[in-house]
């Protein structure tokens, strides 16, 4: 029988180098002369940027961060933390935010992975001290990991797993108590948040980094294309211009990088499905999640659409929508677009109960299910799409 061996205690600069996010991680540096030019420019620093740039491409391959960067376990932690800090210097001056935040996954990944393996006192202690300096409120307590409730909603509902439900959990006087491995995935959300968010640059570093990292980001670009338009199957057009504001809002999230909920991603992959996309542009859409992973996110689109011989799963209604927040008719206040803005009045016509509707009343093709009623424009009649069936277990990543 195979035997754990618990790693030493770490010391302050090790706990660094594992976890240069945390401030303080700066005292690794004893240079004086250190410049943000200098990092990126100076021979002095080629091996930092050298590992920050295996990092970068890393994450973008790979956000779940399950592939090591062979060059990282050897590092030295002041070289860990500048190869950190290139990286986020880079990627903060991206021309798009999804690059910066799949990084952030897979970093705040590959530092719940290692807490993860630890043992014992000393996985509590180092869950602690990582959490402490982070300020994420995680203590260690006589069962286990103490949090308070409302920042475990804060933190678990993101997190798209059923375990980590508020009903699932061991509440005790308005505090959680979690075993410390769950504790490990409540402090990743902790660091993929701190790190989702880009560092100030001015004008000019970003004009530098993008003259002398032009190519490091054309290859993540490349690794990491935004949702393309394809022909829609059955020979329609596939009108994103006409989606209805919901799925319009759900698209630009994924678009920017950010996360999307397990509701959200179910919901616009059974939409596309209806209105005629194909599996390829489906998948693509969910390209600029911070989690894509292409495997897992076309076995899921498949999964949904393909139910039923091909049938797939039907689009929550519009009232499904707004019970989980989805619903966008009053408009985005976050849109670059001064129409995603505002308020959408052919959503409050009191006939609009389905995002299909929408499309179809606007113009737009819906491919019909064999065993429901058409999908009928407000104006033209009162045929509606049946309720939609229960959704798959998880959606698309």
């Amino acid at each position: 029988m195979a035997v754990h061996r618990a790693s030493a205690p770490l010391d302050l600069a090790s706990l660094f180098g594992e976890y240069p996010f945390l401030p303080g991680a700066e005292s690794l540096l004893h240079d004086p002369s250190w410049t943000v030019r200098a990092l990126l420019e100076d021979p002095a620093y080629a091996s930092a940027r050298s590992l920050g740039r295996a990092r970068i491409l890393a994450a973008a391959d790979d956000p779940r961060a399950v592939r090591n960067v062979a060059e990282f376990a050897g590092a030295p932690p002041d070289l860990r933390y500048l190869s950190f800090l290139f990286a986020r210097l880079v990627l903060a001056c991206a021309t798009t935010p999804a690059a910066l935040r799949r990084w952030a996954v897979a970093e705040s990944k590959r530092a719940s992975s290692r807490l993860e393996t630890l043992r014992g006192t000393e996985q509590s202690a180092e869950i602690e001290a990582v959490a402490e300096r982070l300020q994420a409120p995680l203590r260690s307590g006589p069962d286990g990991m103490e949090v308070g409730l409302v920042e475990y909603v804060r933190l678990a509902t993101p997190i798209r797993e059923a375990d980590f439900r508020l009903v699932r959990q061991d509440l005790r006087a308005g505090v959680v108590v979690v075993r410390p491995k769950r504790a490990a995935r409540l402090l990743e959300e902790a660091i993929r948040r701190t790190l989702a968010e880009p560092v100030a640059v001015n004008a000019e570093v970003v004009a530098l980094v993008r003259s002398r990292e032009s190519e490091l980001l054309a290859d993540v670009a490349a690794r990491m294309p935004l949702p393309t338009a394809r022909a829609a199957a059955g020979g329609g057009t596939l009108r994103p211009e006409l989606f209805p504001p919901c799925i319009r809002k759900m698209r630009r999230t994924l678009q920017k990088g950010e996360n999307l909920s397990h509701a959200g991603r179910f919901a616009l992959a059974a939409f596309l499905h209806r209105v005629g996309a194909d599996t390829e542009t489906i998948v693509d859409s969910y390209r600029g999640a911070p989690d894509f992973d292409e495997s897992i996110t076309r076995y899921q689109v498949e999964h949904i659409t393909q139910r039923d011989g091909g049938v797939g799963y039907e689009p929550p209604e519009c009232e499904t929508l707004r019970s989980h927040g989805l619903c966008a008719r009053d408009g985005d206040p976050t849109a670059d677009d001064p129409k995603d803005r505002e308020r959408d009045p052919r959503c409050f016509d009191e006939r609009m109960r389905h995002p299909l509707m929408y499309y179809r009343w606007r113009g737009g093709s819906v491919v019909e299910r064999r065993d429901a009623p058409p999908v009928t424009s407000p104006g033209v009649g009162p045929g509606t799409p049946r309720p939609p069936g229960r959704s798959p277990s998880t959606g698309p990543r």
